[in-house]
């Protein structure tokens, strides 16, 4: 069987398993027909051909609906192509669907999107985590063999934990944000998910560089991965003692302890680390993406696309349209972020936010001069069920953990560690200074390769 038809095959299993798994509700458009119509345009040799891809719907795909999950954008269809589309494309990756999502990605969870909840493909019951929650079960579910999502504060890695499989959000500005949905301009990224190290590392090579229409992408030069055991074996590994308080779940805990046992016995060195501003890194990143997302999302106003609520003027017109149009957690988000934003305020909540995201910066700058990578748990908990958390900052905290890594610009890692006694998944985090994704790979591939 030649490799084009191998992939012919894989699209058709592709369709078999989004019907055996649209319980799950992970996917919110199928593209399976123009993939298939398309593979005779793809060269067999490039280094993603043979790849399937999901994509999260806040990613625009030329000529197929980005409804970022949410009632304004219900009948959008995109006009062109993200960068990552086109550069996937090109690699020779096949797209087959967009996925669900937290409307606007904003959520930790998965349940507040049009689309109804998506659901943990380990256990139905539970949520798959947010807001890239549809990519994660996706590939969870081995619907997809890749998927991309964004990560604002951790809607990558934490849904790749929940769901048991990798979740890599680069460095900011290593992928271009051209086509994305923006959320909060300073911290958004886009992420890989697969359940090998491989696919991530191919994946990433294949889309990140310097982009022309995105002008915060770096011109640093992307080298490419070559995984060395030797070179694994000389990283030092960080553990902030603020990481393990009492108040973690112990399961959470154990699973830490287990794999720094682990790399002890390969003769790691692994150091206790000082980061003292984590406790500040909940109320400084949603005072600031609130204080974005107010501003990005002031677009949507019924004017230019999107729904729009006939009105007795342009006034009543814009708030039936913004009223109507967006979710509840969208709209408490958008009116905290004009509060911190508003005359009086800015200085006191904005502006202090901006120096507290400085000096978590500057936590991070210090230890890598001891450390070459930093581990700590993902998330405080494991998936919890759907409904179960309904207070926001409840909700908010389970991002404790992600959160500062996206302050500070830098490149993590989910990676699966194992299960709770409901058989539930824990996962990992590895984080690298930025631009030393290669650091985050040699140590996965190691993990990877030898722990159980």
């Amino acid at each position: 069987m030649s490799n084009t038809d191998l992939l012919k095959s894989k699209i058709d299993n592709f369709i078999n398993a989004k019907e055996k798994n649209k319980h799950l509700n992970c996917i919110t458009c199928d593209l399976s027909t123009a993939a298939l119509e398309n593979i005779k345009l793809l060269d067999e040799e490039a280094p993603l051909f043979g790849k399937t891809f999901a994509i999260k719907d806040n990613i625009h795909i030329k000529g197929s609906p980005t409804t970022c999950a949410s009632q304004i954008l219900n009948n959008h269809n995109s006009i062109y192509n993200a960068t990552v589309i086109d550069r996937i494309q090109g690699a020779g990756g096949s797209i087959l669907a967009k996925t669900n999502l937290d409307e606007f990605a904003m959520g930790s969870s998965n349940e507040h999107s049009i689309y109804g909840p998506c659901r943990n493909p380990i256990n139905d019951e539970y949520v798959c985590g947010g807001s890239s929650g549809g990519s994660a079960a996706a590939v969870s579910a081995d619907i997809v063999d890749i998927a991309l999502g964004s990560d604002t504060g951790g809607s990558v890695r934490q849904p790749a934990s929940f769901c048991g499989v990798i979740g890599f959000k680069p460095t900011y500005g290593r992928v271009s944000r051209f086509g994305l949905t923006a959320f909060a301009s300073s911290f958004d990224q886009i992420g890989i998910f697969s359940k090998s190290i491989e696919n991530v590392i191919s994946t990433f090579e294949s889309i990140s560089g310097y982009d022309e229409n995105d002008t915060t992408t770096s011109k640093i030069n992307v080298e490419n991965f070559i995984y060395s055991s030797d070179d694994a074996a000389k990283l030092t590994i960080g553990i902030p003692k603020q990481y393990v308080p009492d108040s973690i779940d112990p399961e959470i805990k154990d699973s830490l302890l287990s794999m720094k046992s682990f790399l002890k016995k390969h003769n790691f060195e692994i150091k206790e680390i000082d980061l003292p501003f984590t406790d500040k890194s909940i109320p400084t990143y949603y005072i600031l993406t609130t204080a974005e997302a107010a501003s990005n999302l002031s677009r949507y106003d019924g004017v230019r696309y999107g729904l729009r609520e006939k009105g007795s003027n342009v006034s009543e017109m814009y708030k039936r349209t913004r009223t109507n149009g967006f979710g509840e957690e969208v709209k408490r988000r958008i009116i905290l972020g004009t509060f911190v934003l508003s005359s009086g305020y800015y200085d006191d909540y904005y502006n202090k936010a901006l120096k507290i995201r400085r000096l978590i910066k500057n936590d991070f700058n210090r230890v890598f001069q001891d450390v070459d990578l930093i581990l700590t748990p993902t998330s405080p908990f494991p998936p919890f069920k759907i409904g179960e958390k309904k207070e926001p900052i409840e909700m908010y905290l389970s991002d404790i953990y992600t959160v500062p890594m996206s302050l500070a610009g830098l490149p993590a890692i989910n990676i699966p560690s194992g299960s709770t006694k409901l058989g539930l998944p824990i996962g990992l985090q590895l984080t690298a200074n930025q631009f030393k994704e290669n650091n985050i790979f040699n140590l996965t591939n190691f993990i990877m390769k030898n722990y159980s």
